[in-house]
């Protein structure tokens, strides 16, 4: 078997290392004004309509981050007045999603 500095794809790289816990202190959780089985679908959520918004994630990147479908996602974000940024990769993604419809 040969030897040497062999390095996975980036993609695939990332893809099995990345990911993260996010510690919130429970003073933190217990003053939120949310039922409890709602938090972290609600969190991540918001974290991602934040993301979207400030252009740190694109809207499809957003919508997996806060596990929703793409288009109740773009709803939710326009129910927030959140302006849609829209250039290629979101045109191209959606050309390819009404084609596979």
């Amino acid at each position: 078997m040969a030897t040497g500095n062999w390095h996975p794809l980036p993609q695939q790289r990332y893809r099995e290392v990345m990911g993260m816990t996010l510690n919130i202190p429970d003073s933190v959780l217990q003053g939120l004004r949310i039922p409890e089985g709602e938090i972290a679908q609600r969190l991540r959520s918001e974290l991602a309509i934040a993301l979207y918004a400030q252009g740190a994630l694109s809207l499809g990147k957003a919508a997996e981050l806060a596990e929703m479908d793409r288009m109740p996602f773009g709803e939710l974000v326009g129910q927030r007045g959140i302006a849609r940024h829209y250039g290629e990769a979101e045109f191209a993604q959606d050309v390819s999603y009404t084609r596979s419809e």
